[in-house]
């Protein structure tokens, strides 16, 4: 997961980032086990949340 951290330069949603790592993005539950991993990644300060919601990486 780390390639698609490198690349954007803005905020990305979860969607964005399943599409680059090859993640399945019409199945809603690998979608949402994506967007928790992401939110892991906010809990451990790899990446920051904006407050309106779009994780930027």
């Amino acid at each position: 997961m780390r390639q698609p951290a490198s690349q954007p330069a803005g905020p990305v949603r979860a969607r964005e980032v399943g599409e680059v790592v090859g993640v399945d993005v019409s199945v809603r539950s690998k979608l949402e086990l994506l967007r928790s991993k992401l939110v892991g990644l906010v809990d451990r300060g790899r990446l920051s949340r904006l407050p309106d919601g779009p994780t930027r990486l």
